[in-house]
């Protein structure tokens, strides 16, 4: 918007005319200068007039077309009642989450194809019974032993080809039948792989038969527990620590568990290692008397459920199950563990003699109060401040030696 002035005749009675309303309500820059000898005079009026936005290429035809400028949008914030010119806002860039490790999804654990015992020993004794028949029938058995079978004589037909392939047989058929033979246990489960890959798992119990040529793994699915030995680290105050903590886990998934990492239980150690040294360092292990106690070590139900939740997280992937991870012993480290003795000693001290300086002004007020009000004493600022004196000296002497 752009205002313009302009001169419009007006009589000298026009303030009580019926314009002078209107002149009355528009605003007025500059008063107006009436000649000498009267009769008419200018007025300098403030006209408004609206303009319109003229793009800026058009300013400057010469030029080529406007390239567009993108823009990034921003957030103008300001305080309200401060006369603060707006500040621009700016993104803050998140933190990246922590990357979770990774395993072959196709690693699931799978029951593996097992066939009962009773198949693999059936499949044992026909082996051995072929070669007894063939051995009959090539006449390599001796008379005793025809003699305890109670075989018929046989003139034997010697080893030739068909005796070689018939003993090849029967005893691929007898290794086979009882080199499969297996014992499943509770607690306990095989996992199975044949020529690199995974087959299966097998948590069946008794006498089982499995295909011998599969290389089997045992492990321990039981309900396990681990007691770690202590383990250093430090405080939100950079205060070193030894800390115990007790584990209980178990083996969830066998296939992921065995084949998806080295060593599973190195692995969940150095995890409790690591988590453990993230939780305690965002905790002081000791606070002033005047601090919540929930914001310190001493919160175990805090610091055990953070700490199980981290383990459980980071060894999820892996097939383990983490119920929970608890921290049984927290004590300084043997370097700081008497001076941090002696602190807490005189912080304790400390604590003990205010308190006992509080009690002992209180008892003194109150005896100098009860004494002036029932006028037992009257007592001008010297006696007052000598009777205050003696009073605090008395009453800190008896509390002192009563604590001792």
């Amino acid at each position: 918007m752009s205002t313009t002035t302009s001169h419009t005749p007006e009589s000298e009675g026009a303030g009580t005319g019926p314009d002078a309303s209107v002149s009355a309500s528009a605003p007025v820059s500059a008063s107006a200068a009436a000649p000498e000898g009267g009769g008419t005079r200018s007025a300098r009026l403030i006209q408004n007039e609206s303009t319109t936005e003229i793009p800026v290429h058009l300013l400057f035809r010469d030029d080529p077309e406007p390239v567009s400028v993108p823009l990034t949008p921003a957030v103008v914030g300001r305080r309200r009642g401060t006369g603060e010119q707006p500040r621009i806002r700016r993104p803050v860039p998140g933190r990246a989450p922590r990357p979770v490790p990774e395993v072959d999804p196709e690693l699931v654990e799978h029951p593996a194809r097992v066939l009962p015992g009773v198949a693999g020993v059936l499949a044992g004794a026909c082996g051995v019974a072929g070669c007894v028949l063939t051995s009959w029938w090539s006449g390599a058995l001796p008379p005793t032993v025809l003699k305890a079978l109670e075989l018929p004589g046989h003139a034997g037909a010697g080893l030739g080809p068909a005796q070689w392939a018939a003993y090849a047989g029967a005893g691929a058929l007898g290794l086979f039948g009882f080199g499969g033979l297996a014992r499943g246990r509770t607690g306990r489960a095989w996992v199975l792989g044949l020529f690199g890959r995974y087959r299966g798992t097998v948590r069946r119990t008794g006498l089982m038969w499995v295909n011998p040529l599969v290389l089997r793994r045992r492990v321990d699915v039981r309900l396990r527990h681990w007691r770690s030995e202590p383990m250093s680290v430090v405080d939100a105050n950079g205060v070193a620590l030894r800390v115990v903590v007790l584990v209980v886990w178990r083996v969830k998934d066998t296939a992921r568990a065995t084949l998806g990492v080295e060593d599973h239980q190195t692995y969940l150690r150095e995890c409790v290692e690591a988590a453990l040294s993230r939780v305690l360092s965002q905790l002081p292990a000791e606070a002033p008397p005047a601090v919540v106690k929930d914001v310190t070590l001493r919160n175990t139900d805090a610091v055990g459920e953070a700490l199980t939740r981290l383990v459980a997280a980071d060894t999820a992937p892996v097939g383990l199950q983490v119920f929970s991870a608890q921290p049984t012993r927290i004590e300084y480290a043997p370097e700081v563990a008497a001076v941090m003795q002696r602190r807490r000693i005189a912080a304790l001290d400390a604590q003990h003699r205010d308190t006992v300086l509080t009690s002992v002004v209180d008892s003194v007020e109150d005896t100098v109060t009860r004494l002036t009000m029932r006028g037992l004493v009257e007592l001008d600022d010297y006696e007052r401040k000598a009777l205050v004196k003696d009073l605090t000296v008395a009453f800190y002497t008896g509390r002192r030696e009563a604590s001792s």
